[in-house]
């Protein structure tokens, strides 16, 4: 009789243990599928974060969520050891389950920024300091300073930083993505110039990254690039001025007003090309892989100048009297656009 009894209480036991077990898988299974946050939220792992500290910041989402019971679930499904650091959109409605699936599987939220083509390396900087995802480090307010920041090997950062779109992560600083940028410039210049027409008159890589910014400021039109070279390769062979637009507005400065007149054409900077013979001293801005490449295979072409046609685009000519003729249809043109906008 006493064994019966023995028997029926272990039995009675074993049952109300599977129960239980039942019973408590059944609460854990709804209490994953519980939604932990009721509206899109950022959630950021930083890198070394344990498990725990990821759960208590969990927890302060959705206090009703214990954190003891969300780093649990994280351990027995195998994923405590699998998070990833980065910034997490959390969608409104998610389950902790997503949510630790997303961070175990790094699908984080991924930005980008972007260098415009053109840009100045003042006007990237300031891009780049002025986005809130990237950390600013370093201890420099200009160009010159990034330069003693970085320890560069170069006398001016103009051109120096490809043009392009970034992306950045939670731990991008100022000082990774302009290294980044830095070296995308060295590495694809390095391989234009080794690509360069063996009868161009350029001398040196640097002398390649001033033109190519000279190229990308006169013209945005894929096709005329190759032009634009070959007339500057032209006057360069022949040592005549370069005479464009671009160098005097950058040597101008803060000083430039915005619209360009003759009398800025005579007042002398180091980057003016109507007043100083042959390349200026630094590039003017961030010239494209596309520029680059025009600058060391310039078109084969007569030509020695160039005005705008009015569409867009450029008018080449090879004498100074064509030349002329192009210019009178460009300024009756202008005169033509006044009068319609003064209608």
């Amino acid at each position: 009789m006493k064994r019966v009894l023995a028997a029926i209480v272990i039995w009675a036991m074993v049952m109300a243990l599977l129960v239980g077990v039942g019973f408590g898988f059944q609460w854990l299974q709804k209490s994953w599928q519980q939604p932990v946050v009721d509206t899109d939220t950022e959630f950021e792992i930083h890198s070394g974060m344990s498990m725990k500290q990821i759960a208590a910041q969990l927890h302060e989402l959705n206090p009703d969520m214990p954190n003891e019971f969300i780093e649990f679930t994280a351990k027995l499904t195998g994923r405590a050891t699998r998070m990833q650091a980065g910034v997490y959109q959390i969608p409104a409605g998610a389950t902790l389950d997503e949510i630790l699936t997303r961070f175990a599987s790094g699908d984080v939220i991924v930005r980008y920024i972007s260098l415009p083509e053109g840009y100045t390396v003042a006007q990237a900087l300031e891009r780049i300091w002025a986005n809130e995802h990237i950390e600013k480090t370093l201890d420099a307010d200009s160009p010159e300073e990034v330069i003693k920041a970085l320890g560069l090997e170069v006398t001016s950062l103009e051109g120096w930083l490809f043009p392009d779109t970034y992306q950045i992560s939670t731990n991008t600083t100022d000082e990774s993505l302009i290294r980044r940028a830095h070296q995308r410039m060295k590495t694809i210049l390095e391989s234009v110039w080794a690509e360069r027409d063996p009868e161009s008159v350029l001398q040196d890589p640097y002398e390649a990254l001033i033109l190519a910014s000279i190229i990308e400021k006169e013209t945005a039109i894929a096709h005329e690039r190759p032009m634009v070279a070959g007339v500057f390769n032209n006057r360069l062979k022949i040592g005549m001025r370069l005479q464009t637009d671009p160098t005097v507005i950058y040597g101008m400065g803060d000083d430039f007003p915005g619209v360009l007149t003759r009398e800025h054409l005579r007042i002398d900077t180091p980057h003016n090309t109507y007043t100083r013979d042959g390349l200026p001293p630094t590039p003017i801005a961030l010239p494209s892989k596309a520029s680059l490449q025009a600058a060391v295979n310039p078109a084969k072409t007569d030509a020695l100048y160039f005005v705008a046609d009015g569409s867009g685009g450029h008018v080449f000519s090879r004498t100074f009297e064509e030349h002329n003729r192009a210019v009178a249809r460009w300024r009756a043109f202008q005169r033509e656009q006044r009068a319609n906008q003064g209608e």
